[in-house]
């Protein structure tokens, strides 16, 4: 036999390249099944649900006959399809109707798992918001969970408008208000900051830098914790003025709003030199590191404890730029939550009195 007639074995590159090829081919197919699978099945329990609420309203149906006839559904479903169908899921697909009445307004990328945790957000306004920021950062069940448990609306510094949060409580089936055509910072930044996944004790004082290094070492929670449109870009970036050199501790770039983002962290209570050193960073930035199509930067610091005084009388007040942001390093009960996140509201509406942004969230918000 010749040798050019030898049958040639491949080479592993030509097989890795092969291989990886299939395996490409396998994990759309999957993928496509998943979100088929996951579709109907949304589909299905927001018929069911449909079917269930129609039957209710039907104009004879009494409260006890009601439960009645849940359980004997949720019997025969049981039997015939098997787990599933409960008394407690029937009740789910129910409020799931309820709670998003158009089948149209729901999204084919959130499962049956998210809806069930969407369906516990009361607002309407925040239930989209959690929706949307659902599809657009990618959220896992957890995640979604986490966001809702921890109040990441009401912790956004544009929902502090309490005249608009009453209106929007007291007509709560009037259709939502188109999406804002501009965005602000305060539709991003967060107060406070819960960091509690930095698994850091509280029962010692933190240094600055052990602070730093665990937000680094779990700095994909951190990007979450921010919010959409965040990214990482430095660590202790260091500025050369003149023949000073400033060090800022970690620095962000927010790509919705187009901006670099500035974070000092301090242990203790914000003092009038933490928020004029952050400003004066925040000022060199723009002068020496952005460029021509970047927005203005924004500086945050963050801290133990905020106040008042800050936020009243130091080059916080009217600035829409800078911000004093309180963060916590272990997870509060809801209610202590809820009064946190009160409290940051007035400090924040204080900082905003009477300016153009206070009105931008009070007409566009």
């Amino acid at each position: 036999m010749k040798s050019e007639d030898k049958i040639q074995k491949p080479s592993q590159r030509d097989m890795d390249k092969l291989y990886q090829s299939v395996r490409k081919v396998i994990e759309q197919a999957r993928g496509f099944v998943s979100v088929a699978a996951n579709t109907a099945i949304v589909r299905q329990n927001w018929e069911i649900g449909r079917l269930i609420v129609e039957d209710e309203q039907g104009g004879k149906r009494k409260a006890e006959y009601g439960k009645a006839q849940l359980a004997g559904l949720a019997n025969r479903l049981t039997a015939e399809y098997g787990r599933g169908y409960d008394v407690t899921n029937l009740r789910n697909m129910r409020q799931f109707y309820l709670t998003f009445p158009i089948r149209d307004t729901l999204c084919r990328e959130l499962s049956w798992s998210h809806y069930r945790v969407l369906m516990r957000v009361p607002d309407d306004r925040a239930r989209e918001w959690y929706m949307n920021e659902c599809v657009a950062c990618g959220w896992g069940t957890r995640e979604l969970d986490r966001q809702v448990s921890t109040q990441a609306y009401e912790r956004l510094l544009s929902t502090a408008n309490p005249d608009r949060r009453r209106k929007r409580q007291e007509v709560p089936n009037t259709p939502l208000p188109d999406k804002p055509k501009s965005l602000v910072p305060a539709d991003f930044i967060k107060n406070p900051m819960i960091l509690e996944f930095l698994s850091l004790p509280d029962d010692i004082k933190l240094r600055e830098t052990q602070l730093e290094s665990a937000i680094i070492s779990h700095l994909k929670d951190v990007l979450m914790e921010l919010g959409r449109g965040f990214c990482f870009v430095a660590r202790q970036k260091h500025i050369l003025s003149g023949s000073n050199d400033y060090f800022i501790d970690l620095v962000f770039y927010n790509c919705i709003l187009k901006c670099f983002v500035l974070i000092d962290l301090k242990i203790g209570k914000v003092t009038h030199k933490d928020v004029g050193q952050m400003d004066m960073y925040r000022r060199m930035f723009d002068d020496l590191i952005c460029q021509p199509d970047d927005k203005p930067t924004i500086g945050i610091v963050l801290c133990d404890e905020t106040d008042p005084d800050i936020a009243k009388y130091s080059v916080l007040s009217g600035n829409d730029k800078l911000y004093a942001v309180k963060y916590t390093t272990v997870m509060p009960s809801e209610e202590v939550l809820r009064r946190e996140i009160a409290a940051q509201k007035e400090l924040f509406l204080l900082q905003m009195k009477d300016t153009e942004m206070a009105k931008k969230l009070t007409t566009e918000h």
